[in-house]
């Protein structure tokens, strides 16, 4: 961690210290089958839930969401009728299970997390951490705060997949030397253009939660939302968090809300290493191009959610295919260290990533420079 990633961290943890009545820890017992509740069924939960099941002996007990068709809709993806249902938050975490899979919208999830915390469970939430500055401390606070028997995962799914793992360690070897340049590249396919009526800002809350993803108050903007992916592993490659950002960004498409389909962000880290990212919703037929490249003094490696590579020189490269999706390494290991008592704690590294993207966001809204402590208020 570098010297800025400690003093800002440092302030964020002193600036508001956060009182979290800690409930006792619900632990499954070593080597048993802990029991899961899904907060939030919309496609992302049902995806996960269906995840857990496939990747892990977990057993998927309760479901939880404002809207009973959510629920439905979700039961029948992940194929089960036994979960019990529930449409409030809190009778959930008062029921009997070890862990939450949270995939709420966004910007509900500082409530949410903070709630999950007080109740002793262990916790995978969904990316974003957050949509602004202050829910991501919050989220540190909070994570800061927790019983350390809790096992609290991101949803940053690349950092489990095989695929990652080995790319990271063959970094972390030494074999392309010292890293001078990255990018990241995440284009794919968006929404069509919507009914008029759909384009006004949302009125109510329930109105909010049913459209949260094509506005940006609620999402976080496409570079949050979405690209937060490749920020993380950027992250994770280059040792910590940037020190500063610039950026353009538009809305081309005719779609509803106010969302960018577009953006281009250059971060620059420690030592001057710039890393560059083009995010976009704008590929036509299906589109879709998402990886990470760092380039050494002695190579490059690249990584994606469908293979890894590195290319030592012409003609001498390892291309390895993933075997796997990412999120089911996620579940896995998700679900692995509550069974085995080895908790990890990630959540404020979640939203460093968080940060890291709102970072680059606002560097677009001001289209200027912003630097790390400029955002953190330092």
């Amino acid at each position: 961690m570098t010297r800025s990633n400690t003093t800002s961290r440092r302030t964020v943890l002193q600036t508001a210290a956060i009182a979290l009545p800690l409930a006792a820890v619900r632990g499954a017992a070593a080597n048993s089958a802990p029991s899961v509740g899904l907060i939030g069924c919309g496609g992302r939960g049902g995806s996960l839930a269906r995840s857990l099941l496939e990747a892990t002996d977990a057993r998927l007990v309760a479901m939880c969401d404002l809207f009973d068709e959510q629920i439905a809709r979700a039961k029948q993806r992940i194929g089960t009728n036994a979960p019990k249902e529930y449409n409030d938050l809190n009778e959930l975490l008062a029921a009997d299970v070890d862990a939450v899979i949270i995939a709420t919208p966004p910007h509900l999830h500082a409530d949410h997390f903070e709630a999950a915390v007080r109740a002793g469970k262990h916790i995978y939430i969904e990316k974003p951490a957050a949509v602004s500055v202050e829910d991501c401390k919050r989220i540190m606070r909070a994570s800061d705060s927790a019983d350390r028997r809790l096992n609290i995962t991101m949803g940053f799914q690349r950092r489990y997949a095989k695929t990652y793992l080995k790319a990271k360690r063959v970094h972390d070897s030494g074999a392309i030397g010292e890293i001078r340049m990255a990018h990241a590249h995440f284009l794919k396919t968006g929404g069509s253009s919507r009914a008029a009526s759909e384009r006004r800002p949302p009125e109510t809350d329930i109105d909010k939660i049913r459209r949260w993803h094509v506005w940006s108050e609620l999402s976080g903007d496409l570079i949050v939302e979405n690209n937060v992916h490749c920020i993380d592993i950027l992250n994770w490659f280059l040792g910590g968090h940037p020190l500063s950002a610039v950026g353009r960004g538009s809305k081309t498409a005719d779609r509803a809300g106010d969302m960018r389909d577009n953006n281009n962000v250059v971060y620059e880290y420690e030592g001057g290493v710039l890393a560059s990212l083009a995010g976009s919703t704008l590929g036509s037929n299906n589109y879709r191009e998402v990886h990470e490249q760092f380039f050494g003094t002695n190579g490059m490696i690249e990584t994606s959610e469908l293979h890894w590579r590195h290319y030592r020189g012409r003609g001498d490269e390892v291309l390895e295919p993933s075997e796997r999706g990412n999120t089911l390494d996620a579940m896995d290991s998700f679900i692995r260290r509550i069974a085995e008592g080895k908790p990890e704690n990630t959540g404020v590294r979640g939203a460093e990533s968080t940060l890291t993207a709102i970072l680059g966001r606002m560097a677009m809204d001001v289209r200027a420079e912003v630097t790390w402590d400029e955002m953190m208020g330092a």
